[in-house]
C-alpha cells in the first residue's frame, strides 16, 4: 500500500484532530525551526524502536522531514512494521515554512543553540555530521608557534570548533610580523604573541578554550606540553624545534602536521610514524640531518611573501581536521610542495627509513638530545 502524502495545510488539520506529527530530521536540522507541535525524533532512532514513540500500531501518524523523502521512506518502514495509519508531508518543512504555517524552536541552552548555528555547514557534511563535530569539540591540539604558520591555522581550527587549542610561543609581536601573521593587530605590537592570539581566537569563537603558554618548547618542557593532546601542529621556523617535535610525537605516538616556508615556496606533510611505525615516515626519514644554515635561511634573513604562510597554514589546519575526524587521506608519506610564483603544486612520496634511529619498528625511544648542537654541528 502506498504512503498517503499530505500538503502542509492538510497535515496541520490532521495534527489538530489528534494525529502525532513527528519530525524525523537530525537534531541540527530541527534547530533551525520545526513544525509547531511536532515531536523531534531522528529517522534512525524512530525506526530502531518505533514502539518507544508509538506504542499503538493504530496511532494516526504524520511524518515530516526537510523535503519529504526521508519522511516517506520512514513511513514505508513503519508500515512494514505493522503501523497502518501513516502519512508523509509533501515538500517537508520547506513547504511548511513556505505555506506560512507556525514554526517553533527546540528548547536548547545557549551553548547548544550556538553549536547548531555556528557549525550548521559542517553538520551537513557526511564526513563530519554531529558526531564528527562533537569529536572536534572534545579535541585538543598543540600549536607550536603563533606566527606566520600558526596564525592562519589557529584561526581556522578555532572557527572549525576544535575545543582546546594549546598555543606555545615565547615571542612578542613586532610590526614586521603583521604582513603575514594575520592573527595579530597593530594594537598588539609589543605584547606576547600567545596573549594576542588568545584574544583574537576567543573573539572569533568564545565556546572554545585557548591555552596560552608563553615559553620556549625545549627537551625539558616538551613532554608537559604534549600531555593530553591529539595532534601537534608545527608552526616553528627553525630546525632544532622541528626535530624536537618529531621526536616527541614519536615518543607520545601523536601525529605531527609539518610545514615550512621560504620566500615564495612552501611544503606541508604529516608525520605519523609514532602511531604507524614502518608504514609511514617521520621527519628524520625525510631529513636525517639538517641542511647547512646557508641553505635554509629563515624569514628574517631571506624574506617571505606575506600570503605564503597563510596558504601553508590553511593546508595544515585542513590536515589537522582530517586527522581528528579520521576523514580522507592525510599527507602521511607524502610531501606537498608548492611554488607560489608559478602556482604549481608537486607531491613527492616519502618512504619510511627502515634504519631510522627514531621510528624504525622495534626501536626504543633513545631520549631527547641537544637539538641546537645537533643542528649546528657539521654532518
Amino acid at each position: 500500500m502506498s504512503i498517503r502524502e499530505l500538503t502542509p495545510e492538510q497535515a496541520r488539520i490532521q495534527q489538530r484532530t489528534g494525529a502525532v506529527l513527528i519530525d524525523v530530521r537530525q537534531a541540527h536540522e530541527r534547530a533551525g525551526g520545526m513544525a509547531e507541535g511536532a515531536l523531534g525524533v531522528e529517522k534512525e532512532g524512530l525506526l530502531a524502536d518505533p514502539a518507544a514513540w508509538l506504542p499503538a500500531t493504530d496511532t494516526q501518524v504524520v511524518l515530516i522531514c526537510q523535503s519529504g523523502k526521508r519522511s516517506a521512506d520512514a513511513a514505508a518502514a513503519l508500515q512494514a512494521a505493522g503501523y497502518a495509519r501513516l502519512a508523509s508531508v509533501s515538500g517537508g518543512t520547506v513547504a511548511w515554512r513556505t505555506a506560512g504555517l507556525p514554526l517553533m524552536q527546540p528548547l536548547l541552552d545557549a551553548g547548544e543553540r550556538d553549536f547548531y548555528d555556528r557549525y550548521s555547514r559542517h553538520l551537513l557534511l557526511p564526513q563530519v555530521g554531529e558526531a564528527g563535530q562533537r569529536r572536534l569539540q572534545r579535541a585538543r591540539v598543540l600549536v607550536l608557534g603563533a606566527g606566520g604558520l600558526g596564525a592562519p591555522a589557529l584561526f581556522y581550527l578555532a572557527a572549525a570548533g576544535v575545543g582546546h587549542l594549546r598555543v606555545v610561543d615565547d615571542d612578542t609581536v613586532e610590526r614586521s610580523n603583521l604582513h603575514r601573521q594575520v592573527i595579530h593587530t597593530e594594537a598588539a605590537v609589543g605584547t606576547r604573541k600567545v596573549d594576542s592570539a588568545r584574544e583574537r581566537l576567543s573573539a572569533l569563537n568564545p565556546f572554545i578554550a585557548v591555552e596560552a603558554i608563553a615559553q620556549r618548547a625545549t627537551a625539558d618542557t616538551i613532554d608537559a606540553l604534549m600531555e593530553g593532546v591529539d595532534v601537534v601542529l608545527d608552526g616553528s621556523d627553525n630546525f632544532p624545534l622541528r626535530y624536537l617535535l618529531n621526536d616527541a610525537c614519536i615518543k607520545h605516538a601523536r601525529p605531527l602536521v609539518h610545514a615550512a616556508i621560504e620566500r615564495f615556496d612552501g611544503q606541508v606533510s604529516v608525520f605519523d610514524a609514532g602511531r604507524h611505525r614502518g608504514q609511514v615516515p617521520c621527519y628524520r626519514c625525510l631529513f636525517p640531518e639538517p641542511p647547512p644554515a646557508e641553505f635554509a635561511p629563515n624569514c628574517a634573513e631571506a624574506g617571505v611573501l606575506g600570503v605564503l604562510p597563510g596558504l601553508a597554514g590553511v593546508i595544515q589546519a585542513t590536515e589537522v581536521l582530517k586527522l581528528l575526524l579520521d576523514a580522507g587521506q592525510p599527507l602521511a608519506g607524502r610531501l606537498l610542495r608548492f611554488d607560489a610564483l608559478a602556482m604549481r603544486f608537486r607531491e613527492t612520496r616519502v618512504a619510511p627509513d627502515p634504519e631510522c634511529p627514531l621510528c624504525a619498528p622495534g626501536k626504543a625511544f633513545p631520549g631527547y638530545i641537544d637539538y641546537a648542537a645537533f643542528c649546528a654541528s657539521p654532518h
